[in-house]
């Protein structure tokens, strides 16, 4: 096999690869606390307290720019993680405000 054929199915690869990550979904987080959580949460997403978010979200996401959407109970501890987020570097984060406004974007978005 040629260089240069070799050279564009690599760049092929990478092209895809990079095409993946930059439209992947979302990563949905309640910043609420267990029990809120515990009577009412959307499954499959994630549950980190907003005074443990930043150092939660460094393990889990070490990628500054994930794509984040923060929600709680009326917004107010959404932003606050928010804050904390951007304070760290995040660049792509956004505050939903409540539950029920996650639960409404997400049924826009699909």
């Amino acid at each position: 096999m040629k260089i240069p054929t070799i050279l564009c199915a690599v760049t092929l690869m990478i092209g895809i690869l990079f095409s993946a990550i930059s439209f992947a979904d979302p990563v949905w987080i309640d910043v609420r606390s267990v029990l809120e959580n515990k009577i009412d949460n959307i499954e499959g997403d994630i549950r980190i307290s907003h005074s443990d978010i930043v150092e939660e979200v460094s393990r889990i996401y070490p990628d500054k720019n994930t794509d984040i959407r923060l929600y709680c109970f009326s917004g107010g501890r959404a932003g606050k993680a928010l804050h904390s987020l951007k304070q760290a570097g995040y660049q792509n984060v956004q505050n939903v405000g409540s539950i029920g406004n996650a639960r409404k974007v997400r049924a826009a978005i699909n």
